[in-house]
């Protein structure tokens, strides 16, 4: 009888690690937003990460967050630093790994706290006419095996859309406000 429970017990716990093995790793997510400003007006804006404090729902979410920066902003290699007891927001930093003027930023995102994991992110802006101006904001996301099952419980896409949303809303009536 104590083997048919243990063996039981066994395969209870088994079971999430063998249904990880099948379940996907990453995510990519990417939201957009069209915004009345001309393109180059915008992409001056975005390719500044200070300039997130303003309109990212994750800087927003703690006044109280420490910061710090390196480099020159606007220009790759430049990095924003970030770190709150909030544990929503963590700690962490975020670097411009290139530039394509006018048109691309890509980052690295580095997450410290509470989670550790390096991920990447980038912003486009796309002129849709002379005062009309398309941004897409993008983040691609991985979860490492066995941690990968939580991708059956939690809708990482929807979740981090939402907040990709957020903030491009808050940058368009930033912009247009203008």
């Amino acid at each position: 009888m104590l083997k048919k429970i243990a063996l039981t017990l066994f395969i209870i716990l088994l079971l999430p690690l063998v249904a990880a093995l099948f379940v996907k790793d990453s995510y990519d997510v990417e939201r957009e937003v069209i915004i009345k400003q001309p393109v180059d007006k915008v992409f001056a804006y975005v390719k500044h990460l200070k300039n997130q404090d303003n309109y990212s729902k994750w800087a927003l979410m703690d006044p109280d967050m420490k910061k710090s920066y390196r480099g020159v902003d606007g220009t790759v290699g430049f990095v924003s630093a970030w770190q709150s007891d909030n544990e929503e927001v963590g700690s962490g930093e975020q670097e411009i790994m290139a530039i394509v003027e006018g048109k691309r930023v890509d980052f690295q995102l580095r997450f410290l706290k509470p989670f550790q994991a390096t991920e990447p992110a980038y912003m486009t802006t796309e002129g849709i006419s002379a005062n009309q101006t398309k941004v897409k904001w993008g983040f691609s996301g991985h979860l490492d095996y066995p941690m990968n099952l939580m991708m059956l419980f939690m809708d990482f896409e929807q979740i981090i859309g939402d907040d990709l949303q957020t903030g491009l809303n808050n940058l368009k009536t930033l912009q247009e406000s203008q």
